[in-house]
């Protein structure tokens, strides 16, 4: 059963990736904020606001400032309020999953021999969405499309909105992007 906010994410092709807390206030127009910032001490404060704002919010556990990568982190995480992670650690995934927390498996489509691996590592542990990265990439993004079963975000140097057209045109759910001007696309 596909978790509850994929539909979110289907309903908002343009996911903002927030790297400064001051951008929050920007990151309007999506019900969905994907955090990349913040540490142990104000990642609580930082997902309240995110909250108020009427959104959800999905943390990178793996950028947050202070967190160790075990699985503790997630629970911290969940804890704080957090609806979702995204981690290149399957052991975080498989830790979010358990807790019923979106799980955003980050992927760098680096080479061939690691995108041709992907299936093999998903099969160990199953996330609800895959972040390909970088998204700027539409003939990868077609061929794991067509090679897993599990719904695909892409993110990273997607610079205008031809791009992010292309990526879902290639089968991409959602992007996430960084840059506030995409973020009204």
């Amino acid at each position: 059963m596909a978790h509850p906010l994929i539909s979110l994410l289907e309903q908002n092709p343009v996911i903002p990736a927030v790297k400064d807390p001051a951008q929050l206030p920007v990151a309007a127009p999506s019900r969905v904020v994907f955090l990349l910032c913040g540490d142990i001490c104000s990642i609580d404060g930082i997902i309240a606001r995110v909250h108020e704002s009427g959104k959800k919010a999905v943390v990178h556990a793996d950028l947050v400032a202070g967190l160790a990568p075990k699985e503790i982190a997630v629970d911290f995480l969940h804890r704080c309020g957090a609806d979702g992670i995204i981690s290149t650690r399957p052991q975080l995934i498989r830790r979010g999953k358990e807790l019923g927390l979106l799980t955003v498996m980050r992927f760098f489509a680096i080479d061939s021999k690691s995108v041709s691996n992907l299936t093999r590592e998903t099969a160990t542990v199953t996330p609800d969405v895959i972040e390909v990265l970088p998204g700027a990439i539409p003939h990868v993004i077609s061929q794991l499309a067509r090679a897993v079963s599990t719904p695909l975000i892409a993110g990273g140097l997607l610079t205008d909105k031809a791009g992010i057209l292309s990526a879902l045109g290639a089968g991409a759910l959602c992007v996430s992007a960084s840059d506030e001007a995409l973020w009204t696309l």
